[in-house]
């Protein structure tokens, strides 16, 4: 076998019968050297999660297609499930529909319809963060490690700067302002480095409005010339306006630049 050269310019030489593979060996075991074939099967753990991702997501947007929750505006509540039992199944088949991507106002307005306002915005409130958490903690574990080498856009790095650095502040504007799906909000939040407990608060808090004035609407459904429904449509009808105005305005200057 050549001699090999060491770093003072001598040479080292393999001890006699040793092979090329047995000399090299020592290199191969230095720290933090992997075996072969490690890095490739490692590489492809994340796409591996992000299509159980995608596949559990399919599978509850095809259940919601087959049993249609939005027949509770329509048929009710199931009459053998009433009070505090009712008002918790809502609230975890409520999370579970956002995470399904149903829209947020419909279950908003079968909640004040089937619970009145009070008790309507208490289960909507909390099937909103139940439903927001469960999608924040599959995209962070499933999604995250897949989606985030591929931030590469401009608008991409921008948004995912802002809510890993802001996280808070991005997320209540977000839930505040309507113009931002529900399901994107928490998929995006949960591909950047946005924290648990600032997304929670910022959800629960940034909700309470818009859930408000669903829940008000729907307990009131049936009486639409009341001060209270009228009141609730202007306060579901001027932040979607207000937001409309804004994301133009941002539109019109970010092309101008």
């Amino acid at each position: 076998m050549p001699d090999a050269t060491d770093r003072s310019g001598g040479t080292v030489t393999a001890p006699a019968g040793a092979t090329a593979t047995e000399f090299a060996a020592p290199a191969a075991r230095l720290p933090g050297a992997l075996p072969a074939g490690r890095p490739a099967r490692a590489s492809a753990y994340p796409y591996v999660r992000l299509g159980l991702l995608l596949a559990l997501l399919a599978g509850a947007a095809a259940g919601v297609l087959v049993f249609e929750p939005q027949r509770l505006l329509t048929h009710g509540w199931p009459p053998q499930l009433g009070g505090a039992a009712a008002a918790a199944v809502f609230t975890v088949a409520y999370g579970l529909c956002t995470v399904a991507f149903v829209p947020r106002p419909l279950l908003n307005l079968a909640a004040g319809a089937l619970f009145g306002s009070q008790l309507g915005l208490t289960t909507a409130l909390a099937g909103t963060v139940l439903g927001a958490g469960v999608a924040f903690g599959l995209g962070r574990a499933l999604g995250q490690d897949a989606l985030r080498p591929l931030l590469r856009g401009r608008w991409l790095k921008a948004a995912d700067g802002q809510l890993s650095r802001h996280g808070f502040r991005s997320m209540l504007a977000a839930r505040l302002f309507p113009g931002v799906p529900f399901w994107a909000a928490n998929y995006c939040a949960a591909v950047s480095r946005m924290r648990w407990w600032p997304f929670l608060l910022a959800t629960a808090v940034g909700s309470v409005p818009n859930t408000a004035a669903y829940a008000v609407a729907g307990a009131r459904a049936a009486t639409p010339t009341s001060p209270a429904f009228l009141i609730a449509m202007a306060c579901i009808a001027v932040p979607a306006l207000l937001g409309s105005v804004v994301a133009w305005r941002k539109r019109h200057h970010l092309r101008s630049q």
